[in-house]
This record gives C-alpha cells, structure tokens and sequence, in this order.
C-alpha cells in the first residue's frame, strides 16, 4: 500500500519572538548550525520512507511562498493552503480528502513541521512499525514518546496491552501539574503526546464521518473539486465554515482501535527559546551563543545577536534574542509568557512587530 505524509505547516511559533513573526513563523527558521530550517529538515528526513511526490504540506495561505521557495522539489499541487486556520482536525480532514482523490486508500502519515529528531534511522524504524499496525483493520495509530522526566507541558497518552505489534491506548489526558506527572513517569504506562498519528485513509475518513460529520462533508466537497477551476472557492466557502476542532479531541479521545508505539528517537517539539540549548553545543559556562556578542562571566546563557554588539557581563540562566526592530530580554522561567508580549504588542496597534 502506498505511504504518503502529510506535514502540518501552518502554526505562528509565537514563542519564538521576536524571530518568529507572523511574516515567517517558526517552522520556516533555521535554529540549528547546519542552516536547514524546521520544515525542510521535517521532509528530508521522511525521504527514506515517503516519495517527494507523496509528501504532502499544509499550511496558511499567507506561506505558500515560503513552503515553494524552501521545499523546490515539492509538488506545487501537493501545498494545501487553508483560507483560515481551524486546528488539526480540519487540516487532516482536508488533505485526506485530497490524497483520496488521488489513491484510493493509502497509508497517511500526519506530522508536526517543527520537531526535531536526534536518532533518524530510529524515527523512520518506527514509522514503519506505525505503518505496519495501521494498514491492520481500521487502526488509528499514534507515535508517543517515552518520558524521561515528569514533564507538565505536554500532554500524555496512557496505554494497555500490546495487540498486534502495539499498544492499545487507553486514555489521552491533558496536561498534568507535577505530582501527576511523576505518578505517570513511575507507573511506566504513560507516554507524551507528540502530536504524530498514522492510519489509513479510509480509516481516518470514517473517523471523521461518524464523529465529525459536519468536517466530513465539508472535506469531500472539497477533494470532490480539487483539481477543477472551482476548487478555489469550494475551499473557501467549505473550510471557513469549520468549526475549529482538535484532532485529539475530535477523533482520538472517541474512537475505537486507537493504538500507540513508544519512540525514543531524541524528540523535541522546540517549544520555545529554551530548546536551542538543547539542540545546539553550548560552551564550558553552558552557554549557546551566535552572532555578535561578547560574555563575560556568563553561565547557562542563550544569547542569539545580530548586526549590533550585545555584551552580556555576568548574566546567568537568561536568554536574549537580537532583531533589526526587537530586542527580547527574557529568564529563562519565563519562556512560557513571551505569548504575552504579542498580545500586547497587538493590543497597542503595534502589528508591525507581530
């Protein structure tokens, strides 16, 4: 059965201000040393698995330039652009729809386009495991990763049994305060959310057709008219009327046969300033810093400059992010709340900073 992969591209990265702007959000930046940015580092690695021409990207109308400019080899037909965000519901009902006009059943991977991954050929064993149990019966299947600390961002997936080469899931739960967490990590039953899921499209279709019904019409009017001179605004008028769901809530918590594979494949979702010193060599004081910049007694310090000098003397545990038009001064325990700043920066007109 043929393999596609669906990469969803179209998020705001807003804790990655004052880099990440709505103009070129996070997915399209490069964070770590060796220049590729999130997205292109997303498809290459999927390359060993999934054909260029079954990789699949959608994304916010306003970045179908950056996805074409980044990803050449990509398709043009194959960069599905959502007339308004709705979450991932919508988003996977939408290019499942389109991926069934073009097969009539294949095995659809659906991932994040701003995760990274340490252990490549481990990530793509286990894909393969994920395909292997998705193409049995009508299996959802969904890619959690094994926890190595009592993590309260994250959601976490609690599972059973291993059927069929997995386990079966049992519960999703949101994310837990401390104590929970660590009842989680030490019960050995309890993995994070990644938010990566693997199934058939008929599968998934008939997920969303028993559970969403209302998603489902709208998406096979869509697919319906993909490829046709009307499809611009079967688009419009079908996906702006979705009302804006998470695949989680909508599909995951309520069906059946939902299965999860452990990965330990050194994951990070970069969920804010505080991974580039995770997924960069820092120096002896633990320090990650690039551009112009000059430390002086600095320890666990990430500072990323620009044309300007940024002299940090004595610093410890902040992180500084250097722009043309935005300085960003910030601990590093309150990474969570760089979202407040655009918020306020929206609040005061000042949208040309978002």
């Amino acid at each position: 059965m043929k393999t596609t992969a669906v990469i969803m591209a179209g998020g705001r990265g807003e804790r990655f201000w004052p880099k990440s702007r709505n103009s070129c959000p996070k997915q399209f930046l490069s964070l770590t040393a060796d220049g590729d940015t999130m997205i292109q580092k997303t498809v290459k690695r999927l390359l060993p698995l999934v054909d260029i021409s079954d990789i699949y990207i959608v994304t916010n109308a306003a970045y179908t330039s950056l996805v074409s400019e980044q990803l050449p080899d990509i398709p043009k037909e194959n960069i599905l652009a959502e007339p308004a965000a709705r979450n991932t519901a919508p988003c996977i009902a939408f290019a499942a729809a389109v991926i069934n006009k073009k097969y009539d059943d294949a095995v659809m991977m659906v991932l994040p386009s701003d995760h990274l991954i340490g252990l490549e050929d481990l990530y793509i064993h286990t894909l393969k495991k994920a395909v292997k149990v998705a193409e049995q019966g009508k299996n959802l299947v969904t890619i959690g990763i094994t926890p190595e600390y009592p993590e309260t961002g994250y959601g976490y997936i609690n599972f059973g049994d291993e059927e069929d080469g997995a386990y079966k899931v049992e519960r999703f739960v949101e994310k837990p305060d401390l104590s929970t967490a660590e009842k989680y990590l030490a019960s050995g039953k309890y993995l994070w959310n990644s938010g990566m899921f693997v199934w058939k499209l008929s599968s998934i279709m008939a997920n969303i057709k028993s559970l969403m019904p209302d998603i489902y019409e709208g998406a096979v009017k869509i697919g319906d008219a993909f490829g046709t001179p009307q499809f611009s605004d079967v688009l419009i008028k079908e996906f702006t009327a979705f009302r804006s769901e998470s695949v989680d809530f909508g599909i995951m918590e309520k069906a059946e046969d939902i299965y999860t594979l452990p990965g330990s494949f050194g994951w990070d979702d970069v969920g804010s300033w505080l991974a580039v010193e995770r997924i960069n060599k820092t120096d002896s004081a633990k320090n990650y810093i690039e551009g112009n910049v000059i430390s002086v007694g600095s320890e666990h310090t990430t500072i990323c400059g620009g044309k300007r000098l940024i002299a940090a003397v004595g610093l410890e545990d902040i992180i500084i992010v250097d722009t043309d038009d935005a300085v960003l001064v910030c601990s590093k325990n309150s990474t969570q709340d760089v979202k407040k700043v655009i918020a306020q920066l929206k609040d005061q007109g000042r949208n040309d900073l978002v």
